[in-house]
């Protein structure tokens, strides 16, 4: 099986860029440039139980949640990270050969923690806009296909699926995964539809929005019977008193995180403007906190470890579809002028 590869620290990317930079911007990660509510920092400053394990049961944390997502408690299940949740997800459903349906280009957990847990992926390739083949999915599905992915908005593309798309997924049978990661930055969600859909799953994450990625928290939507599964093979402390703490700081610091998120969607069309105008890159539409690039003179590669050597972290996707693309996270407006700079320099 191949590996995940993720993106590196700050610091690794200061040492690699050739010459001196005063700091690494970094957007390659998707990551949140304003950081989490100033409150988290407080909330774990005073904790006074990090000897004592955290509440297996994310009590507490699911109750929090509930009045966030607009579900009751017992559909939610919380991880570390939705990379956790996926693998639970998997280890739930798969035996060794099972099939699971993965749409590329798109985030690469699903076909990572596919092979890890012995499954066999299925790839039904996206069209030429990024969009979901329905009919395709449903041609592929064969007696041994148990789940089928979906990431909505979808990374590296940023497009959303429809609720008929959803909808015509579920009447497949199978159990159909939407990962919401860069909900907040698109505002569109299928929440509502799992409690009257007994194969629908919606996997969120707090690393994005509410800038607590090193902090490895996410949580899922279950049906109420697959929520007592997920409950049940999870280990004990899957999430730690820290993340815990930080996500009840967080909702109840929500109006300064929805603010930034605000900043950041603005941030989104001002970059997308900016990328269009220069000519040679074809920026995608994008609903999440991205924008995914084609890169119409020269080579992709060579691009990114341009901007590397410049103290300029983009993603770079080694993968036949998107071989000629980078992904851009949004960044501030300083960010974004560096960023624009850079390319006239480099392009």
């Amino acid at each position: 099986m191949a590996g995940y590869t993720p993106v590196e620290p700050a610091d690794v990317l200061l040492q690699r860029a050739a010459g001196p930079v005063e700091r690494v911007i970094k957007l390659d990660g998707n990551e949140n440039p304003y950081g989490c509510s100033p409150r988290v920092y407080q909330a774990l400053a005073a904790y006074a139980s990090y000897h004592h394990y955290p509440d297996p049961e994310q009590r507490e944390l699911r109750e929090a949640l509930e009045g966030y997502a607009g579900v009751d408690r017992r559909h939610i299940v919380c991880g570390m990270g939705s990379d956790d949740l996926i693998d639970l997800i998997l280890r739930l459903f798969l035996s060794p050969g099972d099939e699971v349906i993965n749409c590329p280009p798109t985030f690469g957990m699903y076909p990572f923690s596919t092979g890890v847990c012995g499954g066999r992926v299925i790839d039904v390739p996206r069209g030429d806009d990024f969009s979901i083949d329905v009919d395709g999915i449903k041609d592929a599905l064969g007696p041994r296909a148990k789940v089928i992915f979906i990431a909505s908005p979808n990374n590296p593309s940023g497009d959303v699926v429809s609720e008929t798309q959803i909808a015509d997924l579920i009447d497949t049978g199978r159990i159909v995964v939407i990962d919401e990661a860069y909900f907040e930055f698109s505002n569109t969600t299928c929440a509502p539809m799992v409690p009257l859909n007994p194969n629908l799953v919606v996997l969120r994450t707090f690393s994005k929005w509410a800038g607590l990625a090193g902090l490895r928290i996410g949580y899922g939507v279950f049906p109420e019977w697959m929520a007592g599964y997920i409950m049940k093979i999870k280990q004990p402390y899957n999430v730690s008193a820290a993340a815990q703490v930080s996500v009840l700081a967080s909702l109840a610091d929500i109006e300064q995180l929805r603010g930034n998120v605000a900043r950041i969607v603005a941030e989104r069309d001002r970059l997308f403007s900016q990328l269009q105008n220069l000519g040679w890159l074809r920026p995608y539409r994008s609903r999440g906190n991205f924008i995914l690039c084609r890169v119409l003179t020269g080579k992709a590669r060579e691009l990114w470890l341009g901007l590397r050597a410049r103290g300029i972290s983009v993603r770079y996707f080694d993968d036949p579809r998107i071989r000629d693309c980078v992904r851009i996270s949004v960044g501030t407006p300083e960010d974004t002028d560096a960023l624009i700079e850079a390319l006239k320099k480099t392009g």
